[in-house]
């Protein structure tokens, strides 16, 4: 499926939900009839939300159509992130929902301006959008972190992810998960985690240590040490309980049995 056609099913869905619900009609017309393409709907949407009367939305938006005009790897990451949302969310049946109302994916999209922001020297808007996230969404990404493409951030609540944090493709992650560090040491000190992997709800992932490709952790785990790829780890402290052969990110199974 290409980009337009992405852009076709949202104008189409959105057509059709604006007619069904008169009541969202004027909404539905400002945050994707409006407008001309995805990444034009996604700016204005990310705008409107971390907007404020000393940071306008019309300066926000102005920022975030130039970052993706120049940047399009930017406004395709979300592209990604949104067809995720919609293969492996069980309460998302079309690409609308998660558009407009999954705080998960805005949380995410608003999080890869930050980054583009933070990585060419403008730190400080970059922090700026890191804490209306945080605020607004209840999700705190650190505009630091190296996220792929194709993740799903589900729900999102209590999300934690720090400077040094690597996410991979095709990851899915559950609200209340911490990649975090283990106290005050600087430098690398979050978690790596690799393709595939399925981080449940409540999960504490702590230090510079690697979740391996494919692997599961456990609902309310905390994990110290390194996982092996392609296996399920649970527990207080974690530790393996079975294998994970096939990609969980993908099939969302939370069981700790082996897939």
């Amino acid at each position: 499926m290409t980009s337009l056609s992405l852009w076709a099913e949202i104008f189409r869905d959105a057509e059709a939900a604006a007619k069904k619900e008169p009541a969202m009609a004027a909404f539905i017309q400002a945050m994707v009839l409006d407008h001309d393409s995805f990444a034009q709907a996604l700016a204005f949407q990310l705008a409107t939300e971390f907007g404020q009367p000393r940071m306008p939305a019309d300066t926000l938006n102005k920022t975030f159509c130039e970052i993706y005009a120049d940047n399009a790897n930017v406004w395709t990451a979300g592209e990604a992130d949104i067809r995720a949302t919609r293969a492996r969310d069980a309460a998302c049946n079309d690409y609308l929902a998660p558009l407009l109302f999954f705080k998960g994916y805005r949380a995410l999209q608003g999080y890869r301006v930050a980054h583009w922001l933070w990585t060419h020297g403008h730190k400080v808007t970059a922090l700026y959008l890191q804490s209306m996230i945080s605020a607004r969404l209840n999700a705190d990404i650190h505009p630091a972190a190296r996220i792929g493409e194709g993740v799903t951030l589900d729900h999102a609540t209590g999300l934690v992810v720090g400077e040094t944090c690597v996410i991979e493709n095709e990851v899915s992650l559950f609200q209340d998960v911490t990649l975090g560090g283990t106290g005050k040491e600087g430098g690398d000190r979050h978690p790596k985690v690799r393709h595939g992997v399925l981080i449940s709800s409540g999960a504490k992932i702590l230090g510079n240590i690697e979740i391996g490709e494919s692997a599961k952790v456990g609902a309310g785990s905390v994990v110290l040490k390194d996982v092996p790829a392609h296996t399920t780890v649970a527990g207080v402290p974690a530790v393996v309980v079975g294998a994970s052969l096939d990609t969980p990110a993908l099939t969302m199974d939370h069981t700790l049995e082996a897939d």
